[in-house]
């Protein structure tokens, strides 16, 4: 199937990687030129704007954006419009709001532009090499693009969650809930720090990967890092916060569902901005870890 993508990020260009891996015929285009040199070097067909993008795609267009959520995928969807024609498809894979899904599913139902919402997880490897899914719009959409969501997917690893705004409601969720297992298992960390055994983080991590409760991949990042860095000096612990866990708590109080856990959690976040804690340079590794987020580095 040809595919454009827009955004190539470390999220989107490794996207791109895996979809051509599935032998999908993708159209790439960033704002950065240097980027989509890199992934027409990789087998991409490029495009020299949006709507150069769209013009090269055969009808039914797929047009996967992957660009971070807020105000900038409106201005792509308005630039985009021109171009495009009814029953056409836009894929938002990026982190946008649920609510901002709902709105723009509206807007383009009443231009004849369909439109799925598609939360993405498994950070930077799994846009690479299986991510997990959960797409949310109008069933028959679903189904004409349920191959490419199964394609990037790992197995079992991809849900089509119902109607629109689903998907990336689910996904908001998802960041709420991983934002109280790191904040745990940082805490658990921050505890071991001040006691007075000689631990070595990353032999305990390990240990903890092999068999424990606790096991997953979070703790598998935690050892990565402290197998780095013994005991995480280099960087700050600032742990910045994408904006998924404040809209999972406030939602919840819309909802009327305490979520302390998740709350707190988040408050921790906006904690680590002013005071330096090992707890945070734990959640500080594991996001860059995972999702390729930016450390703060001690000089």
């Amino acid at each position: 199937m040809e595919i454009g993508i827009i955004g190539l990020g470390k999220m989107g260009y490794n996207l791109c990687l895996n979809l051509m891996r599935r032998h999908h015929d993708v159209t790439a285009f960033d704002s950065d030129e240097n980027k989509v040199e890199a992934i027409a070097e990789q087998g991409a067909a490029k495009a020299d704007s949006i709507g150069d993008l769209a013009r090269k795609l055969s009808k039914r267009r797929v047009i996967w954006l992957m660009i971070p959520a807020g105000d900038t995928i409106d201005e792509v969807i308005n630039e985009l419009l021109p171009a495009l024609e009814p029953r056409d498809i836009i894929i938002d894979g990026g982190n946008s709001n649920f609510r901002d899904s709902v709105r723009r599913y509206k807007l383009l139902k009443e231009k004849e532009i369909d439109f799925l919402d598609c939360g993405t997880s498994g950070g930077i490897e799994g846009a690479l090499s299986g991510a997990c899914t959960m797409i949310g719009g109008e069933k028959e959409v679903y189904a004409y693009c349920a191959e490419i969501f199964k394609g990037i997917s790992v197995e079992g690893g991809s849900l089509y969650t119902g109607e629109p705004g689903s998907g990336h409601f689910a996904k908001m969720v998802h960041n709420g809930i991983e934002y109280g297992m790191m904040q745990a298992l940082a805490e658990g960390f921050e505890v071991i720090s001040k006691s007075d055994f000689n631990f070595d983080y990353d032999k305990l991590a390990s240990v903890w990967n092999h068999g424990s409760v606790i096991r997953g991949w979070l703790m598998q990042l935690a050892q990565e890092a402290f197998s780095k860095d013994k005991e995480l000096k280099s960087i700050k612990g600032i742990m910045y916060s994408s904006g998924e866990g404040k809209w999972t708590v406030e939602t919840a109080l819309d909802l009327g569902v305490p979520t302390p856990v998740i709350a707190l959690s988040l408050f921790m976040r906006y904690r680590s901005l002013e005071e330096d804690t090992f707890a945070g340079k734990v959640i500080a590794a594991l996001r860059n870890g995972f999702g390729g987020h930016p450390v703060e580095k001690n000089n």
